[in-house]
């Protein structure tokens, strides 16, 4: 994946930096695999509205993704490498060799005509899913199960990746990519190889407006509002505001708010950085 810069032809074009979706090889979703999906617009099933800032975005549809891996011994072989609107990460379509497709997250190095795996006693390429018992110790892994048979809910989003350190009896060492070490069973898969497009993080919109596209509204800073709206609110001309805190009173900054005597710490080595 490549960045593209534009020239400041408007005041939209002019910080604008984009992808240049050069590893996209398709438009069009399959079908079979795409549902639709309602927007909320923040509001409950009483039409009040419970989330603030959300409300408009561009019609999308959802890409159901086999997050599990959990068709095994079968040679898949990727089709496409496509643009999903509701991840950061490019995702892949994979046809397994009686005829079935699937969507998996495309990791770094992924192309069309590969062929990925799933199961035991395979070897560690990218885009195989493994049992964290049967990866070689160091490998870069994805899409980290937490528990056996649930499906890949960690190191999901564009360019991320956790690393296997070590096993210890039925517990395999991983490094998250928050930088936290913990206990995982090793009965619990995972992906090789790190999540696509990793140069997510160095797009920059360039406007406003497509942050409306992506269904995101203007976000009020507490500090203008006034006090019976926030904490900070509120004070004779600008005021910056006293301790900074979120809307319900608990302060931001380094506070922290993991129950301790939350049931996982016990899976938990060494805390995020």
């Amino acid at each position: 994946m490549a960045l593209k810069k534009f020239n400041p032809v408007t005041p939209g074009t002019r910080h604008k930096i984009a992808s240049d979706f050069a590893e996209i090889t398709t438009n069009k979703p399959e079908k079979s695999l795409t549902v639709g999906l309602k927007k909320s617009g923040g509001r409950n099933n009483a039409g009040k509205m419970t989330m603030r800032y959300i409300g408009g975005g561009h019609k999308r549809k959802y890409r159901i993704i086999d997050f599990k891996r959990d068709k095994e011994g079968v040679d898949a072989t990727v089709k496409t490498i496509e643009y999903d609107p509701n991840r950061s990460a490019r995702i892949a379509l994979v046809e397994y060799k009686d005829g079935e497709k699937r969507y998996i997250l495309a990791p770094n190095g992924l192309k069309v005509n590969d062929v990925v795996k799933s199961g035991k006693n395979l070897s560690p390429e990218v885009g195989n899913a493994l049992y964290l018992a049967d990866i070689p110790l160091g490998t870069i892994i994805h899409n980290i199960e937490l528990h056996p048979g649930q499906g890949g809910i960690l190191a999901r989003s564009a360019g991320s990746f956790a690393q296997l350190n070590a096993r210890d009896g039925k517990y395999a060492i991983v490094k998250m990519p928050s930088g936290e070490v913990r206990m995982i069973l090793t009965t619990c898969k995972a992906t090789i190889g790190s999540v696509s497009n990793s140069e997510h993080n160095l797009v920059r919109s360039g406007k406003a407006g497509r942050s409306r596209w992506l269904g995101r509204r203007p976000r009020v800073r507490g500090v203008v509002m006034n006090p019976v709206d926030h904490p900070m609110g509120g004070g004779e001309g600008r005021a910056s505001g006293g301790h900074p805190r979120s809307r319900k009173g608990l302060p931001a900054k380094g506070y922290k708010t993991r129950k301790r005597t939350k049931a996982s710490n016990r899976y938990i080595i060494s805390k995020r950085k």
